[in-house]
């Protein structure tokens, strides 16, 4: 056995298959889907620190035993739980075909954003060393495929996931931090909050940082609107977009 067998086993036979020998006990009835729903209810709920086998049980009206027939411990039934909360990556497949890479990729960063608002426990299940299952993999197909033609290499692309992913990340985190949600306990974002913030500050202290006082003051007459999705992300993309101009000019002089 190896060490990855032995660390996510587990978790890598109930995402993917096939499932493990049934353990001893009463007949079971109870199903994988089930006890992940019954999680992501606890998780919205409460967050993931809220969440327990014996919460779940609970949710589910079996003891705590039952339900290690199904999953062997608390790191599984998490692994269940993102896979039932990830929204459905498919939802990119029906988009025009002659859709650029440019516009696959914003619409792959505004859907994983809505994935992070709806449930924003992901955020904190998401991160480090795991198993992930076919509908988180999915995410990560959608978006290499977007990039499949334009010239870069296998690391550039997945490297270029890894920058988009953490900026959505990003965004999600500051939206959570502030209230969670879109818009937040106040319904405003997090660039408008964080104005409101800095202004109560600035009134007292603005003499000292009078860069800051002009960059405020200038987007409080832009109408103080959030942009820092989209301004992130266009920047990202116009970095990209450079890199495949110059892998297309390189192809034209070869």
């Amino acid at each position: 056995m190896t060490g990855a067998d032995e660390q996510w086993g587990a978790a890598l036979r109930l995402l993917w298959g096939p499932p493990a020998k049934p353990a001893r006990g009463p007949k079971r009835g109870l199903t994988l889907e089930g006890i992940a729903g019954a999680g992501v209810v606890l998780a919205d709920a409460e967050g993931l620190a809220g969440v327990s086998m014996q919460g779940v049980a609970g949710q589910l009206a079996v003891t705590k035993m039952a339900l290690y027939r199904y999953v062997p411990g608390k790191a599984e039934l998490i692994a269940l739980m993102v896979e039932a909360a990830m929204p459905d990556a498919s939802v990119l497949d029906g988009r025009p075909a002659e859709e650029g890479w440019r516009e696959r990729l914003g619409a792959w960063a505004r859907e994983l954003l809505a994935g992070f608002r709806a449930h924003p426990w992901l955020l904190e299940a998401t991160v480090g060393a795991r198993v992930m299952g076919p509908g988180e993999v999915g995410w990560m197909e959608r978006a290499l495929a977007a990039l499949d033609g334009c010239g870069l290499t296998g690391a550039e692309s997945i490297d270029a996931v890894v920058l988009l992913s953490g900026h959505v990340r990003g965004i999600a985190e500051q939206e959570r931090a502030m209230g969670g949600g879109a818009g937040g306990v106040s319904g405003e974002g997090p660039d408008a909050q964080l104005t409101t913030v800095l202004g109560e500050v600035m009134r007292v202290h603005g003499e000292r940082y009078p860069a800051l006082g002009a960059a405020l003051a200038s987007a409080a007459e832009a109408g103080g609107q959030d942009q820092a999705l989209d301004f992130g992300l266009e920047r990202i993309l116009d970095g990209l977009g450079q890199l495949v101009a110059e892998r297309a000019g390189g192809r034209g002089r070869g």
